[in-house]
């Protein structure tokens, strides 16, 4: 499941870049950039879920996602989405797990 999430959120933020562009109130370059690199740490992350560590850097994904947002309100609203998508996942681990 948490692998599923940060598939979805990493093509979601790829998919993201267009409306950042578009909607852009000035620079939205580093923006753009910003969705392109958590983009691909959603991917690698994705596929090294078997390591414990990675459910903590999924959790900092979320919140540098959250910090985007003073580059573009659009990574702020994606980051308040996929961080309750985030605690949800957890949610379900910790019921499963124990």
């Amino acid at each position: 499941m948490g692998a599923a999430a940060l598939g979805l959120q990493g093509v979601i933020l790829l998919l993201a870049i267009q409306p950042i562009r578009v909607l852009g109130e000035g620079s939205h370059t580093g923006a753009a950039w910003a969705a392109v690199v958590l983009a691909v740490v959603c991917f690698v992350l994705c596929g090294m879920m078997r390591r414990s560590w990675v459910w903590s850097a999924g959790t900092v994904v979320q919140a540098a996602l959250l910090l985007g947002g003073f580059l573009h309100w659009a990574l702020f609203a994606l980051g308040v989405i996929f961080g309750l998508v985030w605690v949800y996942v957890l949610y379900v681990r910790r019921s499963i797990l124990g």
